[in-house]
């Protein structure tokens, strides 16, 4: 018996319907504030944002530009800095820490294509969810790309450009396509003291 596929629209309601509401003044509040200038715009993004997002305690640096997606997914933590192009796409959860800055065009997303079942056209596939985790004092660089189900250590670097699909041990630097450590910024015992 053939599996009874539903359209784009049928899928999103299914799946999204309980966030509609949210999802439209998401992307209405986000057009009018994404591209405003200087503090102001950083302001008037941060009363969008704390009404949208899931947590967001304290005052973010939100660039110009920034796109986010499916807010009521995302979890961030106190001095929370983001620049201009970066894209996080919360459908599947995103918690970041305390002290967590993104680079330019940097994307983190928390869902993925469904893939098997060859005989399904891919445009008539879901979305497999699994949440992203970023620890505390994370640099993550410009162009970086950071994968669904990822976990990021604390105190580790995301190098420019790196797509990350596989978890980052803390205070690791890693770098590349796939990332791979290239460092560690693990404190020396005198540091620690």
């Amino acid at each position: 018996m053939k599996e009874k596929t539903r359209g784009p629209l049928g899928r999103f309601l299914k799946k999204y319907g309980s966030h509609a509401l949210h999802l439209w003044f998401e992307e209405y509040g986000g057009w009018i504030t994404r591209n405003l200038p200087s503090l102001e715009g950083m302001a008037i993004r941060y009363a969008l944002y704390r009404s949208l997002f899931k947590r967001l305690p304290s005052f973010p640096l939100i660039y110009p530009g920034v796109y986010f997606t499916h807010t009521y997914g995302l979890i961030v933590g106190h001095r929370f800095s983001v620049n201009t192009g970066a894209l996080l796409d919360g459908r599947g959860g995103i918690t970041i820490g305390d002290g967590v800055m993104i680079g330019p065009f940097a994307v983190i997303v928390s869902s993925d294509h469904e893939l098997g079942r060859p005989g399904i056209p891919i445009t008539s596939r879901d979305h497999v969810l699994s949440p992203v985790a970023i620890g505390d004092d994370v640099l993550i660089g410009a162009h970086a790309v950071i994968l669904k189900g990822v976990t990021i250590g604390c105190g580790a670097v995301v190098a420019a450009g790196a797509v990350v699909s596989s978890d980052v041990e803390p205070y690791a630097v890693v770098a590349g396509i796939p990332a791979k450590i290239i460092e560690s910024r693990m404190p020396s015992r005198e540091e620690s003291e």
